[in-house]
């Protein structure tokens, strides 16, 4: 039997729309100069890419809901859909995003997809909706917890919480939180440094609603400069198809210049910021990468 369980994210929908406007209206009361801020171009295509990915992300259940379905009814196991056991799957939910974030951010065939929710070079709630239209790569990280026996809509269940939960950390607004809560949440401190561009915040911070992964495996950085957001190499354009397709289209290219496909792999493969190795009298790659990256935005 399939869970009886709210669609979050609709019925989110509402405190979405006022939070942004209250938002809005803040940077106007009160400006900071220093504030990445509004853009309107940049809010109306952050909007779009989240309407956008609504669209795709039908399309793409179909056939992620059909692996799941087959993975579901071929496991032994069965998790009862109760008040803690829901709470149990959040936890497992949240430790295999922050690896599936992770994995998109050193991946650059998976950073192609996720680089679209980096593209901004502004940091306010409209930023929380700038999602993918590829996001077919995200599905294999949730394998294991299907496996295990949870139903697909109860997952579905908590990625949605999930999602939901990041939307306001996506805020310039909100400074530093008590101690206790910066430590174990993730938080607009610790997101903002997430979207940042400098080389010692990138790849860093890739919890959901915890941030005490990152803590246990190495990926935390604390806020200490005010971040600059964006790409280190930012696109000039506000077209919801470039943006989304953009890193898909440079993969491309440098795997037509690749001389050998070791190099052809890298390029695919390795990070964003891979070059190969090239002997002194070899010719240099002539493909920029968008975003270097260091070791590692569904919302994240």
């Amino acid at each position: 039997m399939e869970p009886n369980l709210p669609d979050v994210v609709l019925w989110s929908i509402p405190a979405f729309v006022l939070l942004t406007v209250l938002e809005m209206v803040a940077h106007r009361l009160h400006p900071d100069e220093e504030a990445a801020g509004y853009d309107a171009k940049d809010a109306a295509t952050s909007v779009t890419m989240g309407l956008g990915s609504l669209v795709f992300d039908l399309l793409w259940k179909i056939p992620i809901v059909a692996v799941y379905a087959a993975v579901y009814e071929l496991t032994p196991l069965r998790v009862p859909v109760l008040w803690w056991t829901v709470l149990l799957m959040l936890l497992a939910q949240d430790f295999l995003y922050y690896w599936s974030h992770r994995g998109h951010h050193v991946i650059r065939i998976l950073w192609a997809c996720h680089v679209v929710h980096h593209s901004s070079r502004k940091f306010n709630l409209t930023t929380a909706l700038r999602q993918p239209w590829t996001s077919l790569t995200v599905w294999p990280f949730y394998v294991p917890l299907i496996a295990c026996g949870v139903h697909p809509a109860a997952l579905a269940f908590c990625s949605s919480a999930n999602l939901v939960y990041q939307f306001w950390v996506h805020t310039e607004r909100i400074d530093k939180l008590p101690r206790p809560f910066e430590y174990v949440l993730n938080t607009p401190s610790h997101h903002r440094v997430h979207h940042a561009s400098q080389g010692g915040y990138l790849d860093r911070n890739f919890g959901g609603i915890l941030i005490v992964w990152d803590r246990l495996f190495g990926s935390f950085a604390a806020e200490t400069e005010r971040p600059v957001f964006g790409l280190t190499k930012n696109i000039a354009t506000h077209n919801p198809f470039r943006v989304a397709t953009h890193e898909y289209a440079a993969i491309a290219r440098d795997v037509r210049a690749a001389t050998t496909w070791g190099e052809r792999a890298g390029r695919v493969f390795r990070g964003p910021g891979w070059q190969p190795s090239r002997t002194a009298d070899a010719p240099a790659a002539t493909a920029v990468p968008v975003r270097p990256g260091a070791g590692a935005g569904q919302t994240g």
